[in-house]
């Protein structure tokens, strides 16, 4: 569960130095990725992604407009 208690899919990928994660909301397809270091935890790592795809999801909304 992720965005406003939408379904949203995490898939991590270490990329050198950085963990490559990326956020896909089900519903819409909408997906973003987020890089963040390998330190993080996961929850951080999660979070960081879910946080940019809600931006992305109320961007998108008020185009629709």
């Amino acid at each position: 569960m992720g965005a406003g208690g939408r379904e949203v899919l995490f898939e991590f990928r270490q990329a050198g130095p950085q963990i490559r994660v990326a956020a896909i909301d089900v519903a819409t397809g909408i997906e973003v990725v987020a890089i963040a270091p390998t330190t993080a935890t996961e929850m951080q790592m999660k979070n960081l992604a879910l946080a940019k795809l809600r931006r992305r999801m109320e961007r998108e909304a008020q185009q629709e407009r």
